[in-house]
């Protein structure tokens, strides 16, 4: 492969990075024109549509049937409790620290592939660990390092948004392991967002199944979602393929900080110092899990 080539791979992956980082500010926006449920339910539709014009309708027979079933849920039972988990919270602000809570996803995948594979457990990652926790604490706690019942008092006051957003990391750091053991390299993306929008249609069926109207302003930002969904997919796949994997491995550590600027961009939300403080630590606390397990140079047994 020439180098042009493995550059525009790179371009690609690094496109997918930054319209997934627009996902928080767009699905929290569709949430308050059309409703949590709906909003989400119509922004999974958009986004399977564009998935399988992009890649195609996927090959039933070319994944193992406990990936289908395994992974499916895994991966439908994720996406619905994050997109519940932002279009529930009260506030825009309120959004936004729910979506850091969901980048705990990282720092947790490390930590299950890891003791999945029957590693030692190591002081750096278990530090990595910490920090990220430590983060989430800042940006709860309402930016004060030591201050866990502000912690607790917006947990209390608002338990659907913030347990969602945590079940919904680990969810996402088991859906990664189960991916990584048994896809065997197949993309099922297109029919793992269809079966998490047929999840979200029967819950708003159940819920009541209440009106809603699509104004312009939420039709645009449903098609939004749904293309950022969709070609972030596609051109992820493309980087992951053809491209630097480790650059672009490194680079993805950075969506949390990312997400959080385009979701206050997106909402108008001014958010403090020690929001930026606690996203950066969570960040940090992920790359220092992802580095922990890298071999080091010179080790015969590293592959």
């Amino acid at each position: 492969m020439d180098s042009s080539s493995r550059t525009k791979a790179n371009a690609c992956g690094i496109l997918a990075i930054l319209l997934w980082s627009t996902i928080v500010g767009l699905i929290r926006n569709v949430s308050e024109g059309v409703g949590p449920v709906a909003g989400a339910a119509l922004i999974y539709t958009a986004g399977s549509i564009f998935l399988f014009i992009l890649l195609g309708s996927p090959k039933l027979r070319a994944f193992k049937p406990v990936y289908l079933l395994a992974g499916g849920a895994l991966f439908a039972s994720y996406e619905v409790c994050l997109s519940l988990a932002l279009g529930y919270a009260t506030t825009r602000a309120q959004s936004i620290e729910v979506s850091v809570i969901n980048y705990l996803w990282p720092s947790f995948t490390v930590l299950l592939s890891f003791l999945c594979s029957g590693g030692r457990l190591k002081i750096s990652l278990l530090l990595g660990v910490l920090l990220s926790l430590l983060g989430v604490t800042v940006v709860i706690s309402g930016g004060s390092l030591a201050s866990l019942s502000g912690m607790a008092e917006n947990i209390v006051a608002h338990p659907v948004s913030y347990v969602l957003a945590f079940v919904g990391a680990i969810l996402w750091a088991v859906y990664c392991v189960v991916t990584n053991k048994y896809a065997n390299g197949q993309n099922a993306a297109a029919l793992f967002f269809a079966l998490t929008a047929v999840c979200l249609w029967i819950k708003w069926l159940l819920g009541g199944a209440e009106s809603f109207t699509i104004s312009l302003h939420s039709a645009f930002y449903i098609a939004m979602a749904g293309a950022a969904m969709g070609f972030g997919y596609a051109a992820w796949n493309i980087g992951m393929i053809r491209g630097d994997i480790n650059l672009l491995a490194t680079l993805s550590y950075f969506t949390p900080i990312l997400s959080a600027l385009f979701a206050s961009l997106i909402l108008s939300s001014l958010l403090p110092p020690t929001f930026w403080l606690g996203v950066c630590a969570v960040t940090a606390g992920a790359i220092i899990c992802w580095l922990s397990t890298k071999p080091k140079r010179g080790n015969k047994t590293a592959k």
